[in-house]
């Protein structure tokens, strides 16, 4: 028996982005499709089975040693974007400024989508979701180079609107256009928090 249920709600893809050099920044730009392997999308500064631990991991690991890559992919929508720019007064948020890999559409409260929420693509390729992606200081210094006058709001306007972080579960090819099955894991909440 399984515990995944297919959701009620769908998706589409409505744009994919790629960077290759980390060293350029993080913002990406738009690209016609996203080889996903297991590693994550080919080429892509994100990619790879492992990646260095950093601020997000520190309650855990030390600094910079290596640890599973769950944060292959990047996925923010169309919806939550310009809800974060209507907070900040701007016309527009673009995908590439939150470093993302994938812009998509129709799914309500994307980033609240939960860890193990698996997202299937009309090829086949399947990515899980990890958690939430915090908005962070690079992300305000990106948007702050299109708007200056924003950069200092940029964190609190884009919480819990700055998308989910995933990793690849079943190779394949995503195109702009493609539907986006969600399956759900169990819902149910921890006795035992904080």
């Amino acid at each position: 028996m399984t515990l995944i249920t297919k959701a009620k709600v769908s998706g589409r893809v409505e744009m994919l982005l790629g960077g290759p050099d980390r060293a350029a920044g993080l913002e990406k730009a738009a690209v016609p499709s996203l080889d996903l392997s297991l590693a994550g999308p080919r080429g892509d500064m994100h990619s790879g089975e492992t990646r260095k631990s950093d601020v997000r991991t520190k309650v855990m690991y030390p600094r910079d040693i290596d640890i599973r890559n769950v944060r292959q992919v990047t996925l923010v929508s169309v919806e939550e974007l310009a809800e974060a720019a209507q907070r900040l007064g701007i016309p527009e948020i673009k995908p590439g400024w939150f470093g993302a890999n994938m812009l998509v559409s129709g799914i309500p409260d994307f980033t609240l989508l939960p860890p193990s929420t698996r997202l299937q693509f009309s090829s086949g390729a399947t990515i899980v979701i990890d958690m939430e992606n915090y908005p962070c200081s690079q992300v305000a210094e990106v948007v702050g180079r299109h708007h200056p006058e924003v950069q200092n709001k940029v964190v609190k306007a884009a919480m819990h609107k700055r998308g989910v972080t995933a990793w690849v579960e079943r190779e394949g090819r995503i195109e702009a256009g493609d539907q986006i099955i969600v399956y759900l894991p169990p819902n149910r909440l921890y006795p035992h928090w904080g």
